[in-house]
């Protein structure tokens, strides 16, 4: 995190050339492109191999720059007051004079929009004249990104430059809530379920596996570490590694744990980094203990059961 400024001034550079840099934010770092550049936002597909029909997030630095691509409600100032800059999306809609590129929302009249708190990310957004589409920076379908070397890890030399903001403090990606209509959760995330529904004093339904994809985090198959996972599981197979909540009293080899106690907001921030270690410790499956369900627990029970899809 040196030369901040001059870091800083390079990614703003490169994007400003309509071309990719890798961002850090609280959740996961960002593959962004400049949000109103068609040719820009073409290279983030490119280069993560994404699906055309799974529409990105735009970053932006304030209700200011949003105002003038998305209309706004008082579902949203509510959110925005309690908990932007911070790890929850909002899908609004799109205003028609809105200059986003239409490879941004796969065509459609929504736009999913975030404000992140990461400093560098935020001093970034203040220097641009455009918002930042900004999907997970990992290959699709893979886990994400959390630190420097892990964007490095997946993608080499193919972006020009990562911003370096050290290691992500949620670890898993934004809880998208779409405020289109009524609201309903399209992908859980960092910040609880729970907590949105108290701010706005209402039970909010989820929509996390739509035939049609109204937002990232929509497909089946999703966060995997390229290696079959179990779910549920009390006891793992021969040459298995095993994945559980907390720390277990007799350490083996083919124990993992996402927490020294059991603290589902520490078990958050450390999956995709234990999951990448997994792989790279050369195990050929993993089995997963039971997670309890609630609070982040529920994400994390999300992303491994999207990547329990895989079937390679």
């Amino acid at each position: 995190m040196k030369n901040n400024l001059s870091n800083i001034k390079k990614a703003k550079n490169i994007l400003d050339n309509q071309d990719c840099v890798a961002i850090p934010t609280e959740t996961v770092y960002g593959l962004a492109a400049n949000a109103y550049s068609n040719k820009g936002v073409k290279k983030i597909f490119k280069l993560k191999k994404r699906p055309q029909n799974n529409p990105l997030i735009v970053h932006y630095h304030s209700i200011n720059d949003l105002t003038k691509d998305c209309e706004i409600n008082s579902d949203f100032l509510k959110l925005f007051k309690k908990f932007s800059p911070g790890p929850i999306t909002y899908v609004l809609n799109l205003k028609k004079t809105s200059k986003i590129s239409n490879n941004v929302t796969n065509k459609k009249n929504t736009l999913a929009v975030r404000f992140p708190k990461h400093t560098l990310t935020r001093k970034l957004l203040k220097l641009l004249k455009y918002p930042l589409a900004a999907p997970s920076a990992n290959i699709s379908t893979k886990v994400s990104s959390v630190c420097y070397q892990d964007v490095k890890e997946d993608f080499g030399n193919k972006i020009k430059f990562i911003l370096d903001g050290g290691r992500s403090k949620v670890g898993v990606e934004s809880t998208i809530i779409s405020l289109v209509n009524k609201p309903k959760i399209l992908r859980l995330g960092g910040l609880k379920v729970l907590d949105i529904e108290n701010c706005l004093n209402k039970k909010l339904s989820l929509k996390l596996n739509s035939k049609k994809i109204f937002s990232p985090g929509q497909m089946k198959l999703h966060y995997s570490p390229g290696i079959p996972i179990k779910l549920n599981v009390k006891k793992p197979n021969k040459n298995e590694a095993y994945l559980s909540l907390k720390k277990k009293k007799e350490p083996k080899d083919f124990y993992y744990y996402l927490s020294k106690k059991g603290d589902l907001n520490e078990a958050a921030k450390n999956l995709y980094t234990t999951l990448r270690k997994i792989k790279k410790d050369n195990f050929k499956s993993l089995a997963v203990e039971k997670i309890k369900n609630h609070g982040l627990g529920k994400t994390i029970n999300d992303r491994l059961l999207r990547a329990s899809k895989f079937d390679g």
